[in-house]
């Protein structure tokens, strides 16, 4: 496929997702929508490809929904655009992706499926749309540079896509509710010190540091581990404590005899780096 609103890069076992629309700060539409739903796919099904980066060109991560199709639907009332999370839940669907609850298959709920892990990397303004897009991500690394915005209650607008759930359990309920509520802007410090973003790095080395992070990942976690344990995470949100004991409990033993166990103890013992496969 043939990217007009994102680029999609490959470097070792890093895939970056960059949303390219700089001149409108990675405004959200359709087309970038569908784009990105293509290059996740992608790089889920692609056995080389350890980790996924989210991230924007230029001075922006995204925006939040171009303000044309908000200005049109003001003009025609309605839903934003033909689609809508009911219809969109099925094709959402990754292929080959961890097999979780519903929830996290619709419209922009989807990046908990991915099997590896996505890793938001937040170069600028990030709201709405934009916010809500990182917020699915596994981990949030912001630049200095990056400032955070609900943007909903300054528009008329209502929390929607799920922000009113995921965004408490990353924050907390007064924090969310004061970001919402007051959609006012704030800057990547204060977003790490409520829990909103994992790291702030400084915007000349941001994606360099990112990227050693995601190589990290890559090179030195079992893909094995990481796939259950991001499937454990997800499905625990949704479970009982004793359900989430009882599922971690049960996969112990699968991984006593998977080959990256063996590989993790060979490694260790022989003090090299590891040659995981998978499997």
């Amino acid at each position: 496929m043939i990217y007009d609103e994102i680029k999609y890069e490959v470097a070792g076992k890093i895939a970056t997702v960059t949303l390219n629309r700089p001149q409108q700060l990675n405004a959200w539409t359709h087309k970038m929508e569908d784009e990105v739903h293509h290059a996740m796919t992608t790089a889920n099904q692609d056995k080389a490809i350890a980790v996924i980066i989210l991230t924007g060109e230029g001075r922006g991560f995204c925006a939040g929904a171009d303000m044309g199709n908000l200005n049109n639907l003001q003009e025609k009332g309605g839903a934003l655009g033909p689609k809508s999370d009911s219809t969109r839940a099925v094709n959402n669907a990754i292929t080959n992706g961890l097999q979780l609850s519903a929830d996290f298959s619709m419209r922009y709920t989807y990046f908990p499926t991915i099997a590896k892990p996505v890793i938001a990397a937040i170069n600028g303004p990030a709201a709405g749309l934009g916010l809500i897009m990182a917020l699915y991500c596994d981990m949030r690394f912001a630049s200095e540079a990056a400032v955070f915005s609900t943007a909903f209650a300054r528009r008329g607008l209502i929390a929607e896509h799920g922000i009113s759930w995921i965004l408490p359990k990353l924050v907390g309920h007064a924090n969310a509710l004061d970001l919402l509520l007051s959609a006012r802007k704030i800057e990547a410090q204060e977003a790490k010190a409520m829990g909103l973003v994992n790291k702030v790095f400084s915007t000349d080395h941001f994606i360099k540091e990112v990227n050693e992070y995601a190589n990290e990942l890559a090179h030195l976690s079992s893909p094995r581990s990481v796939r259950i344990m991001k499937k454990q995470v997800y499905s625990a949100m949704m479970q009982p404590l004793e359900q989430s004991v009882l599922v971690g409990n049960s996969e112990m033993p699968a991984s006593f005899e998977s080959d990256d166990f063996k590989e993790g103890v060979a490694h260790f013992i022989e003090k090299r780096n590891p040659k995981f496969t998978g499997e």
